[in-house]
């Protein structure tokens, strides 16, 4: 079921940082108690091929999403010591050393499970044991979620394990949200910042508005 318009699951999750410290985040209360955006998102594994290469794109782009009032987060099923490995790994060795921002370590897989994007393709029933069994390793597909100031989830894409994403496509969504939010009218296809948007009129359609 789609969480978009809803409050994000009130949930603490262990997280690791590049210091190595190891703590508890709750994305709700990020988004809330600090009144900023969060853009969180989700990776199959540590020490893989695509993930490293999504993981130092949203560094790279940190900046401009700190310019937007954003936190970025990362996260995967892995435990916090195989992310804090993975953060003290080199870059030429298919490490993310440098990467800043918190990854959450849902070993437990609470949060990812309540989202519903673990790829359980192959849950089968063994009678004999009376049990689910998986076969894999019961990983988190590339979910991606754009969580409000208000705790909402504005946005949220889920991406087959070998597509990865365009960071640049979310600075566009979280600028196509405050435009929103400060001048009340809605974004048509392709909007960018500062090209015209749309103000709804009383008939339940829009007219273009200039936005200079």
């Amino acid at each position: 079921m789609s969480l978009v318009g809803k409050k994000f699951p009130d949930l603490n999750v262990d997280a690791m940082n590049e210091m190595g410290d190891t703590f508890k985040v709750n994305v709700l209360e990020e988004a809330v108690n600090n009144k900023k955006k969060v853009l969180l998102f989700w990776y199959p594994k540590d020490f893989t091929f695509v993930c490293p290469t999504e993981l130092h794109a949203f560094q790279a782009a940190l900046s401009e999403f700190e310019k937007r009032n954003t936190i970025v987060i990362g996260a995967s099923c892995d435990t916090p010591e195989v992310h804090f490995a993975w953060l003290s790994t080199a870059k030429d060795n298919g490490g993310i050393e440098g990467v800043t921002y918190p990854i959450l370590a849902d070993s437990n897989r609470n949060l990812s499970s309540i989202l519903g994007i673990l790829d359980i393709s192959n849950e089968t029933y063994d009678e004999a044991t009376d049990t689910i069994q998986v076969e894999g390793d019961n990983v988190t597909y590339r979910a991606t979620y754009l969580i409000d100031e208000e705790g909402t989830v504005q946005h949220e894409g889920i991406n087959n394990m070998p597509l990865g994403r365009n960071v640049q496509e979310f600075l566009r969504l979280i600028d196509a949200l405050t435009h929103v939010q400060e001048k009340g009218e809605v974004c048509p296809a392709n909007w960018e910042e500062g090209k015209d948007a749309m103000k709804p009129n009383a008939k339940g359609t829009a007219e273009y508005l200039s936005t200079h």
